[in-house]
């Protein structure tokens, strides 16, 4: 019996050993977890994310520019095109998706999933892995890619976990989700669902659908992989794999999983850089608008708010549906005018094709200005300290190319010298809506194509405004000779001595056609048929110096020579400067400085700008109004009055349908077209009580236009734009555009009853004498 004792002590010491071992190798496995964690979290694995960084985390957000009616007109961003949204705005099956597939017990861990962790290290992650979506979400923010080095790798690891547990402890589980889904890549410049929703789907990501937020789900994988514009076939299968993962988990049925899994991924492609989308024109413009904001309103600690990475919130008067309305309006006319202008400037027709009346020396000599102009030519004298001479012969070097076409973009190959002129050959245009009461800007379009054409046409274009000029002069007779619509004046070549008014020679400007009547004609009537001799007149009355006055005044910033000429329009003048001005006219004498931004915020919502209206009275009351009175005659009568026909029109030369002009107004309409010489330059302005608008046509050097009239004219280039973008305007009902009558003042002190002639045929509207018009654009280089 003694000896089963000693035996049995001796077990039971061998035994406690064991479990003194076991629990010494436990603490100490603990402990050193313990201590890992405590390491990592003192830094000595790499820099962590303090307590600050957890509340706020270092997301580069871009700068959101939003219409007036609440859409996203684009971003500004360098690398990421990140705009993060609440968690109320994810639908339930993004967020059942993501779940399903990425984190199944998501809401019972709190940061690390044990079972996940033991059955990866058990099978070594041939059965899963065992990251967590916040684990996901701590590498996204703080961690980075991972490392190949193997102690790397497990160092960011432990990082992971830690952060993990932190990122737990400071948010709820939708905020989690939610910063998951605002920080994760999707690639094609996506970052953040709400970029993935609208550039993959063209919708905002309340509005996706199951298959859809399934296709966005499964790239969390490996974006880069299953990119669904280059491997359909991967991102057909993940998506289906996101689909069984729902099912499974009992987010849908069988049935619904087998119907949508039978549906091919299709994409509504909607690239939001900063060539594409729309208003890239205006966007371009507000670029620039923004920085020098920037300049001038530092943060609180002094620092400048970058407008790529802050995630500025910029509320802008942009209507997206009228911006899409002017774009639309500007494509349909373009394309048949474009069409025209080939067919009479084929090589057959003009040897110095796109150039009219030049030799081919000035030709070569235009070409080489744009040249030394050009981008290329910069960067390689500038950035790469390229030689004139190894310059100009790499101009000369066929090379593969991608070229604007109105039937889309071409890959071909050419020389860098023949682009030039390939360019050249397209006629460009600008165009601007404008609230007149408030000034806001509701559309803006600076050219045809934002990629292949950057230069403005709205703000950074001038050019000769022709006829559009005139209102200026006949409101300055309305205002300071106090003269009726009905006041007579003879039509009859006028001439204006030399020197009277600084003009160095004798001014007689002739008539578009080339005849005077010799009758008497009233103010309206020589508006309406924008008559030059009576024009000649009224100018040699008043002077050139109160009609400067009053454009500047009414917001006309550009430089006015104080001649004679400038009456039929000789100044060079901006689109935005000329809607400012009409929108006088409009507002009862009132000019209101156009505005494109109301309000900018910070990504809290801190209001940082709201706009002030700039303001101050011109004209009176009723002399504004009189003059839309007159003008309203231009759409009656005058050459504007083509707004009133119904029916579509024929090329008589060629036998080709070509667009007429289908309008049928028959509204009150106040307008004025503009020619300039040679039909350099097109021009419509139109007013509508609550809306003005201008449009400018023509090519990019004055040498480039067409041979007559016919096609040259303002009523015929620019027009048509005016035209097409009210009808669509007017078909959308909720934008409350006018088709009222202009308001008449209380007190009327001109009498606007009129007995002069006002003669029921157009009448082209006049142009800029010859002795006026400059020379083709161009400068002494040394070639």
């Amino acid at each position: 019996m003694a000896i089963k004792k000693k035996t049995s002590k001796k077990q039971s010491k061998g035994f406690r050993k064991y479990i003194f071992w076991f629990w010494g190798l436990f603490l100490t496995g603990v402990l050193g977890v313990v201590l890992v964690f405590l390491l990592a979290s003192w830094g000595a694995f790499g820099k962590m994310p303090d307590l600050r960084q957890l509340e706020d985390p270092d997301t580069n957000q871009a700068s959101e520019i939003v219409s007036s009616d609440g859409k996203t007109l684009g971003k500004f961003y360098l690398r990421e095109n990140r705009t993060p949204i609440k968690f109320e705005d994810l639908p339930a099956n993004l967020v059942n998706a993501l779940i399903a597939t990425e984190d199944e017990r998501f809401y019972e861990h709190s940061g690390i999933d044990g079972r996940g962790t033991l059955r990866a290290f058990a099978f070594l992650g041939s059965k899963g892995g065992a990251s967590t979506i916040t684990q996901q979400l701590a590498r996204q923010l703080f961690v980075g890619v991972r490392s190949n080095n193997k102690f790397d790798a497990i160092t960011q690891k432990i990082k992971e976990w830690v952060i993990a547990v932190r990122l737990e402890r400071n948010y709820t589980k939708e905020e989690i989700v939610t910063m998951y889904f605002n920080t994760y890549d999707f690639g094609n410049l996506a970052v953040g669902i709400r970029s993935a929703s609208r550039i993959y789907f063209g919708k905002e990501p309340k509005d996706l659908t199951m298959e859809e937020s399934a296709m966005l789900v499964g790239m969390f994988q490996n974006s880069s992989l299953y990119n669904p514009r280059r491997n359909v076939e991967g991102v057909t299968n993940r998506r289906n794999i996101v689909l069984f993962q729902m099912y499974k988990n009992e987010f849908i049925t069988k049935e619904v999983k087998d119907s949508l899994q039978a549906i091919p991924v299709t994409l509504n492609y909607n690239p939001e850089s900063h060539n594409y989308g729309i208003a890239t024109y205006f966007r371009g413009y507000l670029q620039q608008y923004m920085k020098d904001w920037i300049k001038n309103n530092p943060k609180e600690d002094g620092e400048k708010y970058d407008l790529y990475l802050d995630g500025l919130k910029i509320y802008t008067t942009i209507d997206s549906r009228m911006q899409t309305y002017a774009e639309e309006a500007v494509r349909d006319h373009m394309i048949d005018l474009q069409n025209e202008f080939d067919v009479q400037n084929t090589p057959e027709r003009n040897k110095t094709t796109p150039f009219l009346k030049l030799t081919k020396d000035e030709v070569t000599h235009t070409l080489n200005v744009a040249m030394v102009r050009s981008e290329r030519w910069r960067h390689m004298m500038y950035d790469l300290g390229k030689s004139k001479e190894e310059i100009k012969a790499s101009f000369h070097k066929e090379k593969e190319m991608t070229v604007f076409s109105w039937d889309g973009e071409i890959d071909t190959i050419m020389t860098p010298y023949d682009s030039i002129r390939y360019y050249k050959k397209f006629l460009r245009t600008g165009m601007m809506s404008m609230e007149p009461q408030t000034g806001h800007v509701k559309a803006w379009v600076g050219g045809i194509n934002y990629k292949h054409f950057k230069f403005d046409m709205v703000k950074q274009g001038t050019r000769q405004v022709g006829s559009t000029f005139k209102p200026f002069v006949y409101a300055s007779a309305v205002d300071q000779l106090h003269y009726a619509p009905c006041y007579e004046v003879p039509d009859v070549q006028h001439c204006i001595p030399a020197n009277k008014y600084g003009n160095l020679k004798a001014w007689c400007p002739d008539n578009s056609n080339n005849e005077f009547s010799g009758e008497m004609m009233s103010l309206s009537a020589a508006l309406a048929n924008s008559v030059n001799s009576v024009t000649a007149t009224l100018m040699d009355q008043i002077g050139p110096g109160p009609v400067v006055d009053l454009a500047h005044r009414m917001g006309i910033t550009s430089e006015i020579p104080e001649y004679p000429s400038i009456a039929l329009g000789t100044p060079d003048v901006t689109v935005y400067e000329m809607v400012g001005a009409y929108g006088t006219f409009a507002n009862k004498g009132v000019y209101v400085e156009p505005v494109v931004v109301t309000r900018i915020e910070d990504k809290n919502g801190a209001v940082l700008y709201e706009y002030k209206p700039n303001t101050r009275d011109v004209l009176s009351p009723d002399v504004a109004y009189t003059m839309l009175e007159m003008m309203k005659g231009v759409v009656k009568h005058g050459s504007g009055g083509r707004l009133r026909h119904t029916t579509m029109g024929y090329r008589q030369d060629y036998k080709e349908v070509m667009t007429g002009y289908p309008y049928g107004f028959t509204n009150p309409i106040a307008g004025k077209t503009g020619t300039t010489q040679n039909q350099s330059d097109g021009w419509f302005m139109g007013i509508v009580p609550n809306l003005v608008t201008g449009v400018w046509v023509g090519g990019e050097n004055r040498s480039i236009h067409f041979r007559s009239i016919t096609y040259g004219q303002g009523a015929a280039m620019a027009l048509p734009i005016w035209g097409l973008y009210m009808k669509k305007c007017y078909a959308n009902e909720e934008l409350g555009v006018s088709k009222e009558d202009f308001e008449k003042p209380e007190e009327m002190n001109i009498d606007l009853t009129c007995g002069g002639r006002v003669p029921d045929e157009t009448v082209p509207e006049g142009d800029t004498p010859p002795e006026e018009m400059p020379k083709d654009d161009g400068f002494d280089t040394d070639f």
